[in-house]
């Protein structure tokens, strides 16, 4: 774990835990922004928590059926949920899970049999069909065994959405979840479930980057720190921990998470972006600003160009449709699709297990 310190809000003293270097945290409860005025003058603590390491993962077997041994160091799960024929139905989903796998075996040499994808085009009866227990095998396959040098990748895009929250461990009193195509009868999974599974057991060496293409998914993963950036690319980062001092980063691991909005927003999918079919506005600004950076791109640099793309394509202005790298993949890899668009008011979310500095960190898978 990494050195911190510790200091109380300046407006209503909650502790804030200071990243190592920076000059200035917000607090997730009021708002405020406490600076620090010279954090190299503040002696480093080490991380400690009362409290005892997580226990085990609910979810001690494989998923039945075939499943892909994992080989080499990258392994993936993603999920695309449409919810077809029914009130709750999407229409980009799928297609950002076939996006998304190809960008990770063609352009991170991901190898097909470490990526399991569950989608409604799988067999019903099946391991890789997105109910409930599915997901949630898939996800305890994906962390289980990982080992120093592991990278790992989780993608969701389907519904997000909130319930309220007992135990106080939530600033905004509700957990967020993501939404099974079985969620009207066998119930949504908590974000504290998702953290559980995906972030606590990750060890040193291991990394992990998740992409929640949701409604309500600034914090779903439940990560420490949430980095808020305005219009002109300014960031600070906001201590997302829980009051009752519960451990929600990894044991070690590096954890970080794109997501489609912040919590109290919706996410769209819409052909505003692609032109040609729908997909979901985050995944398709995610795969458009990977493919455009190049070698040199940052956290920071991705973001604000999911930012921008997001918000030129609310306002009319375009400049992210025909003609474009993501547009020409869909072309070759999908059909169908609804050509509805209308404004994008979403702001896609930065959260990490760790602080740091998002212009300087290079971007890897």
């Amino acid at each position: 774990m990494y050195s911190n310190v510790l200091i109380n809000c300046s407006n209503c003293h909650t502790p804030l835990q200071v990243p190592p270097g920076a000059g200035s945290i917000r607090c997730a409860l009021c708002q405020a922004v406490t600076l620090v005025a010279d954090p190299r003058a503040i002696p480093s603590q080490p991380f400690s928590s009362p409290h005892a390491p997580p226990p085990p993962s609910p979810y001690s077997q494989t998923p039945p059926g075939p499943l892909p041994n994992p080989h080499g160091r990258k392994k993936a799960v993603i999920v695309g949920i449409s919810y077809k024929f029914s009130r709750h139905e999407l229409k980009g989903c799928i297609n950002d899970a076939k996006c998304m796998r190809y960008l990770l075996i063609n352009k991170y040499s991901f190898p097909e049999s470490s990526i399991i994808m569950l989608t409604e085009e799988e067999d019903p009866r099946g391991p890789k069909f997105p109910s409930k227990n599915n997901i949630r095998m898939a996800m305890f396959w994906l962390t289980q065994g990982c080992q120093p040098g592991d990278s790992l990748v989780f993608h969701y895009s389907g519904h997000g959405s909130q319930q309220r929250n007992y135990n106080g461990e939530e600033a905004d009193g509700f957990d967020e979840t993501i939404c099974p195509l079985d969620f009207e009868t066998q119930g949504m999974i908590v974000d504290d479930e998702i953290n559980a599974t995906l972030v606590r057991p990750l060890t040193h060496g291991v990394r992990l980057h998740a992409l929640i293409d949701a409604c309500h998914s600034g914090t779903v993963m439940d990560l420490p720190f949430l980095c808020r950036m305005n219009s002109r690319g300014q960031y600070v980062w906001e201590d997302h921990r829980p009051r009752s001092g519960v451990w929600k980063g990894s044991s070690g691991g590096e954890v970080i998470s794109f997501s489609g909005c912040d919590d109290h927003q919706t996410s769209a999918d819409t052909s505003a972006l692609s032109k040609i079919t729908s997909t979901g506005a985050m995944t398709f600004c995610f795969i458009q600003a990977i493919e455009r950076s190049g070698p040199g791109a940052t956290y920071g640099t991705i973001l604000t160009a999911m930012r921008t793309a997001i918000k030129n394509a609310g306002s009319g202005g375009g400049g992210s449709g025909g003609g474009d790298v993501v547009t020409s993949l869909l072309s070759m890899l999908l059909t169908g699709g609804s050509l509805t668009a209308g404004g994008l008011r979403q702001e896609p979310q930065l959260t990490a297990g760790e602080a740091f500095d998002v212009y300087r960190k290079p971007f890897s898978l």
